[in-house]
């Protein structure tokens, strides 16, 4: 990994103090019940390094969904304490049904020390994406936060309160998944082991469009293939090869790349020292249009160099085959879709930037 430029929670004395962390709880839920909880382990290592540093008290912030600034209950981040204090069960975890105010700040005062609290879904309130730094400080006084973590990569490319504003009036640092998550797309992008292989999908070309623009001079092969291929994409470079077989419905839909096109990707997989893939080959939903998905993750599984897996949907398909096949390895498995695919693309990432350099 090239080095990370930003201080991280090892670089700060959290001894004695209130830190004030920034998760993404943003996990799918059904009925009340979360379907996947990898981002709240992923916030594990953090929390508890904090806690094992001698942190007085640890409080969560996070958001769930968009509730367009209005208190929703199907989107509360309830459940999620629930799951946490399961992952953490040496610990004293609660949940705080308020993020600001006397109700909160009362919540903060109870809790023990070494505990730790999760306040309500973030974007219940307005202000949050609005970068309102009243309600930054607003937080800040009802939890007496003296240091604030970024530990929500999926969110770092979003300039919001929880994100720049709180980050502006504290002692600001990375979390360790910000940190790897930074430090192995900064690598894959600046010292690949080469061949350096990009394989990006999906459905919107031009979500993906700056992701390929910048790879061309970079990547020795770029794939293409999901929605995007389907589509007819077309691009004349010598390193882009674009799918040419297609897996069709009752109607004619291209709903999946076909045998040809999977095998050439698997192969180029095989050939490759470093590959980071954006964007499912398929429609994934449906198992009938998921096999060139599942083919390239498992070449890129069962590989061992650097393998990226891009966040997102694609993140999503890859849990979902790990449950079965448990044998597979990635090297970063990345938590955040949109800020992932901005920083490949070259682009400053606000919740990063605000962050202390080294």
């Amino acid at each position: 990994m090239v080095e990370f430029r930003k201080k991280s929670v090892q670089d700060i004395d959290v001894s004695g103090k209130t830190v004030l962390i920034r998760v993404d709880y943003n996990v799918p839920m059904k009925d009340g019940a979360i379907q996947e909880d990898m981002r709240i382990s992923s916030s594990l290592s953090t929390i508890r390094y904090v806690l094992d540093q001698g942190a007085r008290k640890v409080i969560l912030i996070s958001h769930m969904g968009r509730p367009e600034g209005t208190f929703v209950p199907e989107l509360s981040l309830a459940p999620c304490a629930q799951k946490l204090a399961e992952l953490l069960p040496d610990k004293v975890v609660r949940f705080s049904d308020m993020i600001y105010g006397p109700d909160a700040k009362a919540a903060v005062d109870a809790l023990p020390d070494g505990g730790v609290l999760l306040l309500e879904n973030l974007r219940f309130v307005p202000d949050e994406e609005k970068n309102s730094v009243d309600f930054a400080k607003a937080i800040i006084a009802a939890t007496g936060a003296e240091i604030f973590v970024q530990d929500g990569f999926a969110v770092i490319h979003r300039a919001h309160a929880s994100t720049d504003a709180i980050a502006r009036l504290l002692p600001a640092v990375a979390g360790f998944l910000v940190e790897q998550e930074v430090a192995n797309l900064e690598a894959a992008m600046s010292n690949p082991q080469r061949p350096l292989l990009i394989i990006v999908g999906g459905a919107k070309v031009d979500d993906k469009q700056p992701l390929i623009d910048k790879f061309l001079t970079i990547a020795d092969k770029i794939a293409v293939g999901g929605k995007i291929a389907a589509d007819g994409y077309v691009n004349a470079s010598p390193n882009v090869y674009v799918a040419e077989d297609f897996v069709r419905d009752g109607n004619g839909n291209r709903l999946d790349i076909g045998p040809v096109s999977t095998q050439k990707i698997v192969q180029m997989i095989n050939e490759s020292k470093t590959i980071i893939w954006n964007g499912t080959l398929g429609m994934v939903e449906d198992e009938r249009y998921s096999h060139a998905s599942l083919a390239v993750a498992r070449a890129m599984g069962e590989s061992h160099d650097m393998t990226i897996v891009g966040g997102g949907d694609t993140t999503s398909f890859v849990e979902k085959v790990l449950k079965t096949n448990g044998e597979l390895t990635f090297n970063l498995i990345s938590t955040g879709g949109g800020a992932c695919l901005e920083l490949l693309s070259g682009k400053k990432l606000p919740g990063l930037e605000v962050l202390q350099d080294k």
